[in-house]
């Protein structure tokens, strides 16, 4: 699961981001209202922390343009305004929860999970399926005939783009950028780590499918010519 933290607080930022990735997720940081809203609207997270009192653009204007564009991204918004007018004012704005500031680690993760289950619950499981091969993202779950393979986050998330885009010549910048983030400093060999264990589970359940590389420009989910499932 990907996260985005849009808090101006840097070393509160950092905590929760530090304190997510321990717990399995994957997080974003941004400080700033503005690069909040843009990166927002491209839909690339599966939750958003979003503070309240933001440089550039408060988490309440975000939260209005975001569901004036129909996007649909669950949202806790983090601040330190408890008051009652407060809590109801941004539950009005389309906020799934809220949570005050100061806060227990534990009560983030449980509303974390609590705001999952809800949207989850509120949606049919959404099954990808490519030739032969399908993939839960309600599960994490790899499929193919009567066998399946869990997959961790990571390997989850760069999965569902590739299936999100299958056929197409995907370079490793929009990899990165999708399944990482924009601003995500990675060594350019964890990409082909990821590939390679992604191909050995392909291998394994002896699907048509393949991650082609496509050489000096990305890779490209496909199908193997003549391949019988």
């Amino acid at each position: 699961m990907r996260i985005l933290i849009i808090e101006d607080d840097a070393s509160l930022a950092e905590l929760m981001s530090y304190a997510l990735e321990a717990e399995g997720y994957c997080a974003d940081i941004c400080h700033d209202g503005s690069e909040g809203l843009l990166l927002a609207l491209q839909s690339l997270h599966d939750i958003i922390l979003l503070d309240r009192m933001l440089p550039g653009l408060t988490g309440e204007s975000i939260l209005k343009r975001m569901r004036q564009s129909n996007v649909a991204t669950p949202v806790i918004i983090i601040t330190a305004l408890g008051g009652s007018s407060d809590k109801i004012a941004g539950l009005d704005s389309g906020a799934d929860d809220y949570l005050v500031k100061p806060f227990d680690l534990g009560e983030l993760f449980a509303r974390i999970r609590s705001v999952m289950r809800r949207t989850l619950d509120s949606a049919s499981p959404f099954l990808l399926q490519f030739e032969d091969l399908c993939f839960s993202e309600k599960e994490s779950k790899l499929i193919h005939k009567d066998r399946s393979f869990p997959l961790p986050p990571r390997e989850a998330a760069l999965l569902a783009y590739l299936f999100r885009n299958p056929r197409q010549t995907l370079t490793r910048m929009q990899i990165i950028g999708n399944v990482w983030g924009p601003h995500a400093e990675i060594e350019d060999g964890n990409l082909d780590n990821y590939i390679y264990l992604l191909r050995k589970k392909l291998s394994a359940l002896h699907t048509s499918v393949e991650i082609k590389t496509i050489h000096r420009q990305g890779y490209c989910l496909t199908s193997r010519p003549g391949k019988l499932p």
